[in-house]
């Protein structure tokens, strides 16, 4: 019984210690962090990856935009509408694909 109670005082000594160590390392950390992003280098570099991020966004949506204006019509009303001459394709109603899982 008495090496079950030094037992279970050896932990709740352990928790407390541990806990405490643990707190301090992470409010140590948290100061860190907060000192880095308040670096002015870091919030420019943060400020220049931002800015390219969004060229590279206002980019890729600008080339989305083109490539769905060359997409074939898939359906006559909307080709006729378009181009105003008649339906160009044998069949009354385009085939459409459907795609099948490997």
């Amino acid at each position: 019984m008495r090496y079950r109670i030094t037992f279970a005082a050896g932990l709740a000594v352990g928790y407390v210690l541990g806990s405490k160590a643990g707190r301090e390392r992470y409010e140590q950390i948290k100061r860190t962090a907060q000192r880095v992003a308040d670096n002015p280098s870091v919030q420019e570099a943060a400020g220049l990856v931002g800015a390219q991020a969004s060229r590279v966004a206002s980019l890729a949506k600008a080339k989305v935009g083109d490539a769905a204006g060359r997409l074939p019509f898939l359906r006559q009303e909307e080709y006729e509408k378009d181009t105003g001459t008649g339906w160009p394709y044998e069949e009354q109603e385009p085939t459409r694909h459907t795609p099948t899982h490997h």
